[in-house]
């Protein structure tokens, strides 16, 4: 079986409540980003998350919607998913956004010690980003929703 086959992974085992996500979605690409969004709903709903989803402008305004949430909430949701795409182009504009977007995710969830999964997908063509946000195979989206619960997992785990 070929990994665009696999079927989706399975959400971990979350202890305790069900948990609260928050999406943040960067849909540039609208197509990629959904299929990601369906996938990792698909996992959250194995554990009966509580889904809140908001929207930003492009990969680049991820990290800043982050800090946001962070600021103004960080006890309103036990963990967080990122979800857009860069395509590369002709300019060095991929670099920078690519870079920065994925610099300043990590940057707010050390500095607030959040529980993230990240799928923001860096590719050189659309037809790889389509791969990674298929129902079926590694789809990045689901790899994102799992990545956070593990993380929420060991956040709980480490409080008691």
């Amino acid at each position: 079986m070929s990994t665009a086959d696999a079927p989706l992974p399975q959400a971990p085992h979350v202890p305790g409540a069900a948990p609260r996500i928050l999406v943040i979605s960067a849909p540039y690409y609208k197509q990629v980003v959904d299929g990601m969004m369906a996938a990792a709903r698909e996992i959250l709903a194995q554990v009966n998350a509580d889904i809140t989803i908001v929207e930003v402008a492009g990969a680049f305004e991820l990290p800043q919607a982050l800090a946001i949430a962070a600021k103004s909430g960080a006890k309103k949701f036990d963990g967080y998913i990122a979800l857009g795409c860069v395509v590369r182009g002709e300019t060095d504009h991929y670099e920078f956004i690519c870079g920065s977007a994925m610099d300043g995710l990590m940057r707010v969830a050390t500095e607030h010690a959040l529980c993230l999964g990240t799928a923001l997908l860096t590719v050189d063509t659309l037809v790889q980003a389509l791969a990674r946000s298929a129902e079926t195979g590694a789809n990045k989206g689901a790899e994102a929703a799992v990545a956070c619960l593990k993380q929420i997992v060991l956040a709980r785990s480490l409080a008691q």
